[in-house]
């Protein structure tokens, strides 16, 4: 693996902890607060935070297969729709959002995929 792709990994590493904690505290938060930026549909946000955990994992830890981590992460996801279901954080649970989260992970593997090609036919040459 050549010295960019280590340090995107590294970076990436760096960056997925935080990203996972706040999809979760946005997730559990009785009224999260409105995003910056254009209102973006239910499932464009879950979509947009599970493509871009499912990237940054994939890309943090290149060895670690693909499956096992789209598995882990739509497991996380189908993990908030459970939490998203007490009727105390008076919020909506959906198994669409589910569905949404996973395509998205689905749709991440390419990127990953690519990413990971590369990464190794540069370190091989």
């Amino acid at each position: 693996m050549t010295r960019i792709a280590k340090n995107l990994s590294r970076l990436s590493r760096a960056l997925f902890w935080p990203a996972l904690i706040f999809a979760l505290v946005m997730a559990v938060l009785p009224k999260p607060p409105q995003l910056p930026g254009p209102e973006l549909g239910d499932k464009i946000q879950h979509m947009l935070a599970f493509f871009t955990l499912t990237v940054l994992a994939g890309v943090g830890w290149p060895q670690t297969r693909l499956g096992k981590a789209a598995l882990y992460l739509s497991m996380f996801g189908a993990g908030i729709e459970v939490v998203q279901a007490i009727p105390a954080l008076h919020r909506d649970s959906d198994w669409r959002d589910w569905v949404a989260d996973s395509f998205a992970i689905f749709i991440a593997l390419v990127p990953v995929t690519v990413f990971r090609h590369f990464a190794r036919a540069s370190g091989e040459a």
